[in-house]
């Protein structure tokens, strides 16, 4: 027995248009002049009820029964429903996965050696923060234990990619170093510089990560429920290879963690890092005369959609003006181009299924240098992605 979403979308599907785009379909809407995009896996949609209930809608149920062919065999009328398929480079992958710890290693040793090395002046020579920084982010590769990962760390000590074996406890400390945030930060710029060459449409967008803290809770007679506290991770990825090529990590709340406030500084920093931004898109969010002039000032289209309420009034900002009347006139041109922020979903999903979405540290500063070597080596396995797929030489400047 079909539920409601179904009947409803059975009912799009048969009186409404469905148009396949890139990444996935724009469905209209059964009772206005909205569309909505559905994405190729039907499992998010950009309705409110997807969002808000989080369950399949109708406009997911209208792709499915639109991808579905009626086929009539001996006299019988029988509904084959067609299988969606996805293009693999399969060798590119499978090489990719069977090298990938060995790769990542290599890749990470010629990474941190472009970082500046403190000079040796006087006292018991310590281990360097050359070797520390390897140390520390081999740690959140491995998804292991400080005591548990040193083995992983003698074999990088055998094959020469470390010049001393800091002890688990060192590497601890190091990570709640504060002069380590700046410089994770140019790590993962230069991680993802390596692709520059082929990223050209950007997104932007923001995601929580869990800590193992609490905040304030509601208290109800017989019924306490804790909140854990999360930190935000702001980042502009390339919609080609989901590298993360500028990232900001602030608290879930307060001054500063608005996602339009750091659009600017991470738009500035993705263009200082090479990258030449022809698009760039964000959810309604960002979408601001502010944001559409950072933008076009970096030589890109702005594709943030607008809200009901917004007007093509300039008030100062003739790019605003200019992409409202377009989003007016070329509405499903707007989109498609608009909807390959939808990369950044299945970005934040692979970062957070590979290396975990819960900073386990106690405080807040290593929390923050967890959540970026998180990103650093999430852009390092896609490098190595890449460079198999591609063929892109790894040169860290």
């Amino acid at each position: 027995m079909l539920n409601m979403r179904e009947e409803r979308g059975k009912v799009i599907a048969q009186e409404r248009a469905i148009t396949k785009v890139e990444g996935g379909y724009l469905v209209d809407s059964q009772h206005s002049d909205k569309k909505y995009f559905v994405d190729e896996h039907l499992d998010n949609c950009t309705c409110p009820d997807c969002k808000t209930r989080q369950v399949k809608c109708k406009h997911a149920f209208a792709v499915q029964y639109f991808l579905q062919k009626v086929v009539t065999k001996k006299g019988v009328t029988m509904i084959q429903t067609e299988r969606l398929t996805y293009p693999q480079a399969w060798s590119a992958y499978n090489k990719s996965q069977e090298t990938e710890k060995t790769r990542f290693m290599e890749l990470l040793s010629d990474l941190v050696q472009t970082t500046e090395q403190k000079e040796y002046v006087f006292g018991r020579p310590k281990i360097s923060d050359q070797d520390l920084l390897f140390a520390s982010a081999l740690k959140v590769y491995s998804q292991f234990s400080l005591r548990r990962f040193m083995s992983d760390l003698g074999e990088a000590k055998e094959k020469g990619l470390v010049e001393d074996k800091p002890c688990f406890a060192s590497v601890g400390h190091f990570i709640q170093n504060k002069s380590l945030t700046p410089q994770l930060k140019e790590l993962i710029k230069k991680s993802a510089s390596v692709l520059k060459s082929v990223e050209s449409k950007f997104a932007i967008d923001s995601t929580g990560f869990r800590t193992t803290k609490f905040s304030a809770y509601c208290v109800g007679k017989y019924d306490t429920r804790q909140k854990h506290e999360f930190l935000k991770l702001h980042a502009v990825i390339g919609t080609k290879t989901n590298v993360i090529c500028a990232c900001e990590v602030t608290e879930s709340e307060g001054e500063g963690t608005g996602d339009s406030s750091l659009l600017q500084p991470l738009a500035l920093q993705t263009s200082n890092a090479g990258f030449q931004i022809k698009e760039f898109s964000g959810d309604m969010a960002y979408s601001s005369r502010k944001s559409t002039e950072v933008i076009t000032g970096l030589g890109g289209t702005p594709y943030f959609p607008f809200r009901a309420s917004a007007t093509g009034r300039a008030k100062g900002s003739g790019a605003w003006k200019k992409m409202f009347h377009y989003f007016q006139m070329n509405q499903e041109e707007f989109m498609q181009h608009y909807h390959a922020r939808s990369n950044i979903e299945s970005t934040f999903f692979a970062l957070k299924t590979k290396f975990n979405d819960c900073l386990k540290s106690k405080t807040l500063t290593a929390q923050i240098n967890k959540l970026l070597l998180k990103v650093l080596c999430f852009n390092i396995v896609q490098v190595i992605h890449e460079t198999n797929e591609l063929g892109i030489k790894t040169e860290f400047n």
